[in-house]
């Protein structure tokens, strides 16, 4: 298995609309695309990006179908209205916290 690693900021202002748009859409897409969510981590005190999210895929062509494909790019396209500072990598999934 392989692991999306995605940190961004969320804009200011835009935290309620965020957490919606997250839930009701970010994370059902990624299912539907064949990324599962796995976890996803707030950051309160200290640098560093706000949040950290993660999703797996069976193998790297199925992440590298969904990361190189229209739906991904346009759920990209939505998120990037909440959020600023986005970042991803696909590494192997080990079962532990990644960044």
């Amino acid at each position: 298995m392989v692991k999306l690693l995605m940190t961004w900021d969320i804009k200011p202002g835009k935290e309620t609309a965020y957490l919606e748009f997250v839930t009701r859409e970010f994370a059902p897409a990624l299912l539907k695309m064949g990324i599962q969510p796995t976890d996803a981590w707030y950051t309160v005190v200290g640098n560093g990006p706000q949040i950290l999210a993660g999703g797996v895929a069976e193998d790297l062509e199925t992440m590298n179908k969904v990361l190189e494909g229209k739906d991904w790019l346009e759920l990209q396209e939505k998120l990037a209205g909440y959020v600023i500072n986005f970042k991803r990598k696909v590494v192997a999934h080990t079962g532990r916290f990644q960044m």
